[in-house]
């Protein structure tokens, strides 16, 4: 097998603070990190590599103009070149529009395998790498706890409500990992510093030729309303029945 390629995403720290300007969600002075669930697909794909069962991992990511500082982690961790397709001039985009930009990216190296997390933990909609595989016609198979190759055949595992489903399928084809596939690696000092002279391309939206336009579009972001302080009843065992039934249908509206 030749050259693996890993899709990955950058995105907030999980123990970043949310934080809404004018309607829109801030970065200011927020941790960027790669996709945790990424963080499976690149280990994944580096394994393969060192067990000689391919010859190049590439990553490749969409997004703003920061999104270059998660594909040196990724090529930190021993990955071998990156390409950023660039959308700073576009703003937000959806899932249709980053899944086209995705594929044609991918289509621009010879690849065998395509890996990438289930789920990104800033938008959850683990649409984007399936809708890829769509756009390059391959067949994908999400959330993966086991992948063999042989040959031209992949055999993956995942779970199911109830038990474990073994599926066999033909390479080339697109796999999203799950937690519990394999432990990620952390960046050494040595594989940091060799990052910095790795390949890294930029590609813009001009560059792919895509002409996309959006299916969805979000018109504002809003924080939950403050939880109220809780309510503590005293008093006679049926007078604080009665006054939390009250509550119940009155309040919370729950009967």
């Amino acid at each position: 097998m030749g050259n693996i390629v890993v899709a990955i995403k950058q995105v907030f720290d999980t123990e970043a603070v949310i934080a809404i300007s004018g309607g829109k969600i801030s970065d200011q002075g927020v941790k960027l990190v790669v996709n945790p669930f990424d963080e499976f697909a690149i280990e994944e794909a580096l394994k393969i590599k060192e067990a000689g069962g391919a010859d190049e991992v590439t990553i490749v990511s969409v997004g703003g103009e920061k999104a270059p500082e998660a594909i040196r982690t990724a090529l930190a961790m021993g990955a071998d070149k990156g390409i950023h397709v660039d959308i700073s001039s576009l703003g937000v985009i959806d899932e249709f529009v980053a899944a086209e930009y995705l594929a044609k990216a991918i289509a621009t190296v010879p690849y065998d395998l395509v890996l990438a997390g289930r789920i990104a933990i800033d938008d959850g909609s683990s649409q984007v790498a399936v809708r890829a595989a769509e756009v390059l016609g391959i067949p994908s198979v999400s959330s993966i706890l086991k992948l063999d190759i042989a040959g031209s055949t992949a055999t993956v595992s995942r779970e199911i409500d109830g038990g474990t489903e073994t599926i066999e399928i033909p390479i080339p084809a697109l796999f999203t990992a799950q937690k519990g596939l394999n432990e990620p690696r952390l960046p050494s000092m040595m594989g940091i510093m060799k990052a910095k002279k790795k390949d890294l391309t930029v590609l813009t939206p001009a560059d792919l030729g895509v002409d996309a336009t959006a299916k969805s579009n979000v018109l504002e972001y809003s924080l939950p309303p403050a939880r109220a302080a809780g309510k503590k009843l005293t008093g006679e065992a049926a007078d604080t029945a009665a006054e939390l039934a009250k509550l119940l249908r009155e309040e919370a509206k729950v009967i």
